[in-house]
């Protein structure tokens, strides 16, 4: 097995709690669930990771960008951290890895709440056609100026309005952090294409998951209605007045599930 460097993290919160550890989307970074866990506060502790490609860590071997890789990575930091069990937040791409990690390592986590996610894609010829897809984003993003870049892909039409939201150019100062050729390795060892799709594995799901999925994002509400129909203990929370990124733009409704499915003990609410 390859060995890759440790994960840049950040750990805050009083360790007696319950951790919640957090995982950012596509340009993201340890920093994109910062005002949810403010408004979080001393209920839980919290673990946030950068994933590779993101931020200004940087590998020595592109198969360390590679989903298999990257969950491994972050196991052995929860070991490391002497972490036994935590709750789980994913969202977007950190969504489908969160899913992963659940899936294969499901001792690890408790509940699991997945934002704007999916298992990846069934078919072969269908992860054929991403990669290509995938590799033509990546190209760009290694020839393209990063700002006009990062406001183009704010208007696919999953984003729905979030250009108006009146922090959005907070969120754009956040994604400049990044380095693009880094972002590039990203999209082409863990886009979509690349990742083991886990529609199979859905049925072997062991711990209590939360789906959350915004109400202007019709192709994720359409996947994660065909989730819950494949996946025990499982239940679909769909947000108004929101495409995509829920964290972002309803911030208060995503911190209200979190607070209440990680806080209750029964599966159901």
């Amino acid at each position: 097995m390859i060995h890759c460097a440790q994960l840049d993290y950040y750990l805050t919160g009083d360790h007696h709690q319950p951790l919640i550890l957090f995982l950012h989307g596509f340009m993201g970074n340890k920093h994109e669930f910062n005002l949810a866990v403010g408004m979080l506060g001393k209920e839980f502790s919290y673990l946030t990771v950068d994933l590779p490609g993101h931020s200004v860590q940087v590998f020595n071997s592109d198969e360390c960008y590679e989903m298999e890789n990257t969950a491994q990575a972050i196991i052995s930091l929860l070991e490391q951290l002497k972490i036994k069990r935590c709750f789980l937040v994913g969202y977007s791409m950190g969504g489908r890895l969160a899913l992963y990690l659940n899936l294969h390592f499901p001792a690890y986590f408790s509940k699991v709440i997945l934002e704007s996610a999916s298992p990846g894609l069934l078919t072969h010829a269908e992860r054929l056609e991403r990669i290509k897809s995938d590799e033509q984003i990546a190209r760009k993003l290694e020839r393209s100026d990063f700002t006009a870049f990062i406001n183009n892909w704010y208007k696919q039409p999953i984003f729905g309005s979030i250009h108006q939201h009146p922090e959005f150019e907070r969120l754009i100062a956040n994604r400049l952090q990044n380095n693009p050729r880094e972002l590039a390795k990203s999209l082409r060892f863990m886009g979509t294409g690349r990742q083991p799709s886990l529609w199979e594995k859905l049925k072997d799901n062991k711990n209590p998951l939360l789906l959350l999925v915004g109400e202007n994002d019709d192709k994720f509400v359409t996947v994660n209605k065909k989730i819950l129909n494949s996946c025990p203990l499982t239940q679909l929370k769909v947000i108004s007045d929101c495409s995509h990124n829920i964290h972002f733009e309803q911030t208060i409704t995503f911190v209200t599930y979190i607070r209440k499915f990680f806080g209750s003990a029964s599966t159901t609410y």
